[in-house]
């Protein structure tokens, strides 16, 4: 089993945060309350490598640079990346090589929170 599996990215604006990461990914949600939060739950696709999440609001949640960074898989950075700016989001980290492992960027979503791009 691999060590991770789940993970929440904290918003103070859900439906802002549905929209961007809609916009940015191509991703439906499923929204829902779970122990009071509300969620808005990843695209889960079973058997699949990799893990699912959420997007959730809640006093315990706080947007943050500091943390915790998630990567998100991409076929194309620099697109993602575009699409990351013109939905209100800022490029932190450029597609930078890290050699086999392919390419990463690291960017601001529409709540403040550090989130990373990876590419083979």
């Amino acid at each position: 089993m691999n060590p991770v599996g789940y993970f929440e990215i904290p918003v103070t604006n859900l439906n802002r945060a549905i929209t961007f990461y809609e916009y940015v990914f191509g991703f439906e949600f499923e929204l829902a309350v779970i122990d009071g939060h509300e969620m808005a739950l990843f695209p889960a696709i079973e058997n699949a490598d990799g893990i699912t999440g959420a997007l959730v609001i809640g006093d315990s949640y706080v947007p943050s640079h500091n943390g915790t960074r998630v990567y998100f898989n991409t076929q194309d950075i620099d697109e993602t990346l575009k699409h990351v700016e013109s939905c209100g989001g800022k490029t932190l980290y450029p597609k930078t090589s890290v050699g086999d492992l392919g390419w990463v960027a690291e960017f601001e979503d529409s709540e403040g929170n550090r989130l990373a791009l990876h590419s083979s």
